[in-house]
């Protein structure tokens, strides 16, 4: 956790800070903390953020007003239970400025490397909120296919994409697949199309679940 704050904080300043959450902004205006091993060692042995002996969960918030939850980030860790799934979700900033800052490709990279290094994950995805439902990027039952998506070398070799994707090596731990240089979206018919193309060719390499059914 420490390294996944610290690394958050040199992507953007709206990850500068950060604060307990708790169900209003006067009362987590009062939790500030510093993201450091001994402070999650101290909240870890608190019975709030424990879902059983070893399983944790954390919510943190930016301290940012913003429609919906774009300063939040949340997990659950140490879970070999179903029921309990291991995973990090980061609500990214959806108004400005911050949104022009980090909704970008360069930004949205550290972030991943971030998640990687922290978790070393089996895999990330950057998903834009009006594309969530859509089942050509998302499935329900597995990994998710983004704007960005991490894919660990765990899980196997990213097959030959169309060109204009580009795939990059992420640290030693598996490969960085960018759709598009600039934002995506669904609306856009070429988007939706390369996203189609894509998820194919990563379902047939075994990378992605089948979208049908």
């Amino acid at each position: 956790m420490e390294v996944l704050f610290q690394q958050l904080g040199q992507c953007d300043e709206a990850y500068a800070r950060w604060f307990e959450y708790a169900y209003s902004r006067k009362h987590a205006l009062q939790l500030p903390f510093e993201p450091t091993y001994e402070t999650f060692l101290r909240f870890f042995e608190r019975r709030k953020y424990r879902l059983a002996r070893e399983v944790f969960t954390f919510d943190a918030w930016t301290g940012q007003e913003q429609s919906g939850r774009g300063g939040m980030l949340n997990f659950v860790c140490g879970s070999n239970e179903p029921f309990y799934a291991n995973g990090c979700l980061l609500h990214l900033p959806r108004e400005e400025p911050a949104a022009s800052r980090v909704l970008t490709v360069s930004v949205l990279k550290k972030v991943v490397r971030a998640m990687v290094l922290a978790w070393d994950p089996d895999g990330c995805a950057v998903i834009i909120e009006a594309n969530r439902g859509e089942k050509k990027v998302r499935a329900d039952d597995g990994p998710c296919l983004g704007w960005l998506m991490y894919v660990s070398e765990r899980r196997g070799k990213v097959p030959p994409l169309p060109r204009s994707v580009r795939v990059e090596p992420m640290e030693d731990k598996g490969s960085l697949i960018i759709l598009t240089p600039e934002r995506f979206s669904l609306a856009n018919p070429e988007h939706a199309d390369l996203a189609g193309r894509v998820r194919e060719r990563l379902e047939k390499a075994g990378l992605l679940p089948p979208s049908g059914g």
